[in-house]
């Protein structure tokens, strides 16, 4: 009953007309950047900040999570049809989908993606639900100095479960941190990193680092690749055989588990909850020599843990103000455009945006799976719109969407500096993600970390006298000491080849 309450304060949020509308336009646009291969929801969220300025916050945060989870149902349809993944999450989807696809079961295919998605969002919406207030209670124990040790835990976290090597996931995160010092120190009144630039004594805007970081470099990296456009099984029959939802339930149920507690991890989310469940369901197997010829198993798992992982990112966003991978580092963006500090004090001061937006993950799972199996055979078709008008177009929209915040022609050329750099980072294999975190979290580490010091009078100690964040520095200490270790740096190699 104490969780009825406040649930049914965010579904009347959630259901107003005008929320209901920008949910369905997210689950629309999630859909369709999930379909087009090479564009990604990370890019499509940095290109619609400057968008979500002029809506309500709830109504901005509704459409960008919308777009979040809604790719992970797009992108298994080109994946099944025409073993293309639209998103990086659904890779491991061609593998059985586009198996059965060939035997002609890629209706069957379609819809076994498409219910195991929806519910595995269903009981991922109930676990955020349920775990969001728990752990903002847990955060209000928290002072300065757990806030900081919490943050370091984050950021170490998200290098170990970066991909590439560690150095290079330790230098973006660095770069990242000193990027989100760049501008006037609110303490002094001193400008820092600025080089006599007057547009950056405010600081780097987050819309032009983080639209040309992901969008910009993203469309130079695509124009460089070559698609090959199938022409698409026939879907044939919708609904799958008894045979195959027996097999189907209990793979995704086990993969919604799986992407429920990955999503939560700092670094995880959708990408590493559907390599995790499918690799599971492969030795879990009695015979593992059928994934890849066409199991069930294998579409129904890693679908509905990347629904889930996208969807339970969302607690450590909400509950702490911490982002576990890029795309909730883009949401608490949005909340800041709006003028929200993210963290515990959201639940309490804005319980109608809170409880909204989880109200409206439900409503918008129940809308993609009615998006999403009558019109496959449209959002095939969209496979024929040809790159070189599309990608051309979205870099228009970018400079045109930058330039309107604040009619700033500076911030324009800073997006496509970063969309350069971007794209240097891609070439020498260096994701961007760590520095995004790094830009984020640099403030208010650096906040967290002076009011800790002044509340000790200057004594370091008090990082390690305080139980909680002791715990959270050794565990930081502990997952750098072992992803240093030979065998387990193997392994992780090989995880992230395979």
């Amino acid at each position: 009953m104490e969780l009825l309450d406040p649930l049914m304060l965010g579904f009347g949020v959630a259901m107003t007309p005008a929320n209901l509308l920008w949910c369905l336009l997210g689950a629309l646009l999630g859909t369709l950047i999930g379909v087009l291969p090479g564009i990604g929801p990370v890019a499509t969220i940095a290109m619609l900040l400057p968008i979500t300025f002029s809506l309500p916050p709830v109504s901005a945060l509704i459409m960008l999570a919308g777009i979040y989870y809604g790719a992970q149902y797009g992108g298994s349809t080109t994946a099944i049809l025409v073993n293309m993944p639209g998103e990086s999450s659904s890779v491991v989807t061609c593998l059985d989908g586009h198996a059965m696809a060939r035997r002609g079961r890629a209706g069957a295919a379609l819809a076994v993606a498409a219910l195991a998605s929806f519910a595995a969002g269903t009981f991922a919406t109930l676990v955020v639900a349920v775990a969001s207030p728990a752990m903002v209670r847990f955060a209000q124990l928290f002072g300065a100095a757990e806030y900081f040790s919490l943050m370091v835990f984050g950021l170490v976290a998200a290098i170990v479960l970066a991909h590439g090597s560690v150095a290079r996931a330790v230098a973006m995160t660095l770069a990242g941190l000193v990027l989100g010092l760049v501008g006037t120190d609110v303490n002094s009144g001193t400008q820092r990193f600025t080089f006599g630039i007057q547009e950056l004594s405010d600081g780097i805007g987050f819309v032009p680092l983080a639209m040309g970081l992901f969008a910009i470099a993203e469309i130079a990296v695509q124009l460089e690749r070559h698609f090959v456009r199938g022409t698409g099984a026939p879907v044939g029959t919708l609904w799958p055989t008894r045979e195959e939802l027996r097999e189907a339930a209990p793979a995704a149920a086990r993969g919604t588990l799986i992407g429920s507690v990955l999503g939560v991890l700092p670094g995880g989310g959708a990408l590493l909850s559907s390599f995790a469940a499918y690799t599971f369901e492969k030795k879990l197997a009695r015979d593992p020599r059928r994934f890849g010829k066409g199991a069930v198993a294998g579409v129904a798992a890693p679908e509905a843990a990347n629904n889930a992982g996208a969807q339970t990112s969302f607690i450590p966003m909400l509950a702490l103000g911490i982002p576990p991978n890029a795309v909730m580092a883009l949401m608490i963006g949005a909340m800041a455009i709006h003028g929200i500090v993210p963290g515990p004090q959201v639940m309490t001061r804005e319980p109608a945006l809170f409880w909204g937006l989880i109200a409206s993950m439900w409503i918008g799972n129940l809308m993609l799976v009615i998006i999403n199996l009558p019109l496959v055979g449209l959002w095939v078709a969209l496979l024929r719109v040809p790159y070189r008008l599309l990608y051309p177009a979205i870099l228009v929209f970018c400079c045109i969407g930058v330039y309107g915040l604040n009619n700033s022609a500076f911030e324009v050329a800073l997006t496509l500096g970063f969309g350069a750099l971007g794209y240097v980072f891609v070439k020498l294999g260096c994701e961007p993600a760590p520095l995004l975190l790094g830009f984020i979290l640099g403030p208010m580490m650096e906040e967290n970390l002076r009011r800790a010091m002044r509340l000790s009078r200057g004594d370091p100690m008090i990082f390690v006298e305080r139980p909680i964040s002791l715990g959270l520095l050794l565990l930081a200490v502990a997952l750098l000491v072992a992803v240093l270790a030979p065998a387990v740096r193997k392994a992780r190699e090989a995880a992230f080849t395979e």
